[in-house]
């Protein structure tokens, strides 16, 4: 399948979860890939191991985006190497989970550097070598920016404030072919979804699949094939959206028992 031949994607943290996915979906699609990883060098080897056996291109870039200069190599690494850009998916995160009154600015300033400050810079570089391109920009945001997770406080504010830059960015950057969008995962089974719940993370992922529609737990894969749309030329007249990948989860009142029947 050729959708994006001749395309070049940029996906932060995509050593592992969502922009693991999204990466080898982006390639078996046809699009030489950017794996961005921080400390994951092995993965994310990996993760070019599988593009390049799908006969795409693809190189692996260490970044810590919470610097700014690292921000900036990353972007001039991409460019040395293959001279434009087509697709930037803003995935990478972190945080600390903690409850409000125990935040400690330190915890506020990371969080926010990656998922806000990075995030404005990322997009500038990104929006350069896409001159002419037509690009694709995808935020991966969080579906507690919309109800209360607990101890997710830092993360979720975040997120919230990347869901407005995506809105904003896609109405300055329409008028220059680039398109902006993002999604916004329920529960997915990934490392990160563990280390939030921890050792409460089977009673986590039953209490939440009991009260999505679908029945089940998201997969990286699931939110990876949304990505890819919107990706795509099918997406050309989504503009600012960031869309619910959640299997109907945040839909029902907590009032409201679902049907016992699954498909």
């Amino acid at each position: 399948m050729s959708q994006f031949a001749d395309k070049v994607a940029l996906i932060t943290g995509a050593s592992r979860g969502i922009g693991r996915a999204t990466a080898l979906l982006l390639a078996e699609r046809g699009a030489a890939v950017v794996v961005h990883y921080k400390r994951g060098e092995a993965a994310a080897k990996e993760v070019v191991e599988q593009v390049l056996a799908l006969g795409r291109r693809g190189i692996s870039v260490q970044a810590d985006i919470e610097q700014p200069e690292e921000i900036r190599r990353m972007f001039e690494q991409v460019g040395e190497r293959f001279g434009v850009l087509d697709i930037f998916v803003a995935n990478a995160a972190a945080t600390a989970f903690r409850k409000v009154l125990d935040l400690k600015p330190h915890h506020l300033a990371r969080t926010y550097q990656i998922s806000v400050f990075g995030f404005v810079q990322a997009a500038q570089e990104a929006a350069r070598l896409m001159a002419g391109r037509r690009g694709k920009i995808v935020t991966v945001s969080s579906f507690p920016t919309l109800r209360y997770l607990p101890n997710y406080a830092a993360l979720g504010s975040a997120k919230a404030a990347l869901e407005t830059l995506t809105r904003y960015l896609a109405v300055e950057l329409a008028p220059l072919g680039i398109t902006v969008n993002g999604v916004s995962p329920g529960l997915v089974e990934t490392d990160s979804s563990r280390t939030y719940a921890g050792e409460d993370f089977e009673r986590f992922q039953r209490d939440i699949v009991e009260s999505t529609p679908k029945g089940r737990s998201g997969t990286p894969d699931d939110i990876a094939r949304v990505v890819a749309f919107l990706c795509s030329d099918d997406a050309e007249w989504i503009v600012g959206q960031t869309i619910m990948v959640d299997g109907g989860m945040t839909i029902p009142s907590p009032y409201v028992r679902l049907p016992e029947a699954r498909p």
